[in-house]
């Protein structure tokens, strides 16, 4: 059984930083394709960023790019997401998800995996 617990949430300022953490446990990180996904106030579920297994393919929504970077340290068994020049917008509960193959990256039902989430609060 694979288990995510997210940390780093809370409140920034527009403008400023926070670094995601996703720990796994009970399984070896390096078998498992990672992503991350909001959701915020009244809003589905949405795709904001995934990294390969190898950690070679990274991928990031539209709204993440330039802004966001994942990355994940196999020994530490945890992904990170460093969010940078964040926006009320970017306003969501933020969730890790985990899956051996996912068919895409992209897609929320493809990963078998999730964490409980943790709320990040941009203010304007």
């Amino acid at each position: 059984q694979v288990q995510l617990v997210e940390s780093g949430g809370g409140l920034v300022q527009a403008g400023g930083s926070l670094r995601l953490s996703c720990r796994v446990s009970g399984r070896t990180l390096s078998n498992y394709a990672m992503g991350w996904f909001r959701q915020g106030p009244g809003k589905e579920r949405e795709f904001v960023a995934a990294i390969s297994r190898s950690g070679v393919g990274l991928y990031l929504a539209d709204s993440a790019k330039d802004r966001f970077t994942i990355s994940r340290d196999n020994a530490k068994n945890t992904v990170y997401l460093q969010m940078n020049s964040l926006k009320p917008e970017d306003t969501a509960v933020y969730y890790c998800a985990a899956d051996q193959y996912p068919s895409s990256y992209y897609l929320r039902e493809k990963y078998g995996y999730w964490g409980q989430g943790t709320q990040v609060t941009v203010s304007s």
